[in-house]
């Protein structure tokens, strides 16, 4: 007759009072689901009334937007650079190790080279690879094969040969560009014409060197980055100009640059930080300063860089801006205006430590997979925040978040979900790998757009009840290492084509000094041995980048299981940090002993011998 009264009893040091409310309208809705249909399955019963559904797929992600730059005639990379070259011609462009290019300069090089592309072949969506060293050509290189229409695909000098080869293969790449130093590393596959900038340079002079006419639409690809696949073979995510010039637009949109910037350029060009560091300077007429090949591992020289160059803007992945913030000199990075930092979760202590260093910059968390035109979602970090956690923050211009559970319904508020990607800023797919692509690119349930689709992140998120959005890791076997994306079955694949391998787990485990390292476990097949874990390193690298080869291996009889046979992870040991099969020999000369100092501080070791190694200790370029 009076209905069912009820009350929550709860610790306010746990849960607030709007996480409690919220908790009571989810139960009274489900009754009243319940008691309207009796019969519905339980798992298909709505938790979210209508109010809040609106909220988290509509609320949350409005984010249209539209940018006056982009016009019918200005809506690839390389045509909002021919617009910044006509404003300022005589502007620095380019600094690279003394030298410097100005706007009209880059232009017309770039011009030149896109003009004998085209005459090689290359037009909308040719795939052109680029194997050289950072450079002020690699720019050239970069803006040549926009202009010819082509999107360029990064070949890393300092990867294996066979992961090369796959590369180009898979790409079915017609032109490589090069430089001379490094043309040795491009692999020798029929049909694939290298042209070398520096010592061919001469064939580009017939050219002129005024605008091309345009071909390139929106919608034809732009760039193609291979990212570790868990089958063995790397997959190339090709993303189109329209998603990357959204992705740049609202970059300036939300930190302006100016004609006093100077933006720093040292992310290697594999990975998709670079993309903006490439070209988000270049649109909007501040300079590019690029770091010497390997200097964005050199922390003495990236601090120097920074103050003599005045560098304001610039990249960092949370561990190395760890390092930096360690090692770099009292008084660095006073021309620093913001620091951009993604490609990992950014803990707390890490953020108060940036602003106990550097409470003039500003720090910005981003967040995004490369199948999404680099970054999805921001954060302007303040040092007084009351949060207990680094949010990635809510979603930029023109993409939504959509955080779901296994049947892609939403999940109210503080409730951990899958993070599903959707908007302008989507990748075209996985290059020549259709069912890949089908897989993880899904329909969008939530738009009413013809053939909208949505990513699967393979990350786990919740949204804070003001709509931020809180990272909280992995939902699969992939990780990232220094804010670099491995897919662990991809170096799992690898070992187990060894003969004498039979079963191999690899993880991603933290070392005392809290820095992830990879552990591979390794089952041999019986009666047979497994090389030792030096050899089993030369191995891997024959065919893998070295931040994916593991620092440790542990040789296991079998791997644990559960009790329905599946791999217990969580019981796999813990590394042996010291190499058991080194007899210890104690330094001799003082050289020896401050280099063991160092590497027993840097590792956390108590003692470290001549004879050991470097990364069989966990060390790590």
């Amino acid at each position: 007759k009076n209905g069912l009264q009820g009350c929550f009893e709860y610790s306010t040091d746990l849960f607030d009072a709007s996480t409690i409310a919220r908790l009571a309208d989810h139960l009274t809705h489900l009754l009243e689901v319940i008691v309207t249909d009796p019969t519905g399955p339980v798992g298909e019963l709505p938790m979210l009334g209508e109010a809040e559904r609106h909220q988290l797929i509509h609320t949350f992600n409005d984010t249209a937007t539209v940018y006056p730059a982009i016009q019918p005639d200005t809506q690839t990379l390389h045509q909002l650079f021919e617009v910044q070259v006509a404003r300022t011609p005589d502007r620095v462009a380019v600094v690279f190790e003394g030298v410097s290019l100005s706007y009209a300069q880059l232009n017309a090089q770039a011009n030149r080279l896109a003009r004998h592309l085209r005459r090689l072949g290359v037009g909308p969506d040719a795939l052109v690879g680029l194997c050289m060293e950072r450079s002020a050509a690699m720019i050239v290189g970069l803006y040549g094969i926009l202009k010819a229409g082509g999107a360029y695909v990064p070949l890393d000098p300092a990867y294996p040969a066979e992961r090369l080869a796959t590369i180009v293969e898979d790409a079915k790449l017609a032109v490589v560009l090069t430089q001379q130093h490094v043309s040795g590393q491009v692999p020798d596959v029929p049909g694939v014409r290298v042209f070398a900038l520096d010592s061919e340079a001469s064939v580009l002079e017939q050219y002129a060197t005024t605008d091309l006419a345009h071909h390139t639409q929106p919608t034809n690809l732009a760039y193609v980055i291979y990212t570790s696949g868990s089958t063995g073979k790397p997959k190339g995510v090709g993303i189109e100009h329209q998603g990357i010039v959204n992705r740049l637009q609202w970059m300036q949109e939300a930190y302006p640059l100016t004609a006093s910037d100077r933006v720093l350029q040292k992310t290697p060009f594999s990975f998709d930080v670079s993309v903006w560091e490439f070209f988000w300077p270049l649109l909007e007429g501040a300079t590019l300063v690029v770091a010497k090949p390997g200097g964005h591992q050199d922390v003495t020289y990236l601090a120097e860089l920074i103050d003599t160059q005045g560098i304001t803007t610039l990249h960092f992945v949370p561990p190395m801006l760890e390092v930096f913030l360690n090692e770099s000199p009292a008084g660095c990075g006073g021309s620093l205006r913001q620091v951009m930092c993604s490609g990992q979760a950014l803990p707390l202590e890490l953020q108060q430590r940036f602003f106990a260093q550097w409470d003039h910059v500003a720090l910005h968390n981003l967040y995004g997979p490369t199948e999404a035109s680099v970054d999805v979602t921001y954060w302007e970090c303040r040092k007084d925040s009351p949060l207990s956690c680094v949010p990635i923050g809510r979603p930029i211009a023109n993409i939504q978040i959509h955080i779901l559970d296994d049947a892609l319904n939403p999940v109210p508020v503080g409730v951990v979900g899958h993070l599903y990607i959707a908007g302008i800023g989507l990748a075209r797919g996985y290059i020549n790998r259709s069912e890949l692509t089908a897989q993880t690119f899904i329909p969008n349930p939530f738009s009413a757009v013809p053939g909208a689709r949505m990513y699967l992140s393979g990350d786990l998120a919740r949204y804070l009840p003001d709509g931020t959005i809180e990272y909280l890791g992995r939902s699969d076997h992939q990780v990232k290492i220094r804010g670099l994306r491995i897919e662990l079955g991809e170096i799992e694949s690898t070992l187990t084509s060894q003969d004498a391998v039979r079963d191999v787990v690899v993880l991603a485990r933290e070392d005392s000094a809290g820095d992830q390292r990879l552990v591979a476990y390794v089952v041999a097949h019986e009666g047979q041995e497994v090389p030792e874990a030096a050899q089993l390193r030369t191995i891997l690298l024959q065919t893998l980048p070295e931040y994916m080869v593991p620092s440790y291996f542990v040789m296991l009889d079998q791997l644990p299981l559960t009790s329905n046979g599946k791999v217990d992870r969580k019981a796999l040991p813990a590394p042996d940090l010291t190499p058991s099969d080194v007899v210890y020999v104690a330094p001799r000369t003082p050289t020896e002993e401050i280099m063991a100092g160092l590497w027993a501080e840097l590792l956390k070791l108590d003692k470290v011998g001549i004879h050991d190694d470097f990364f069989a200790l966990g060390g790590h370029s």
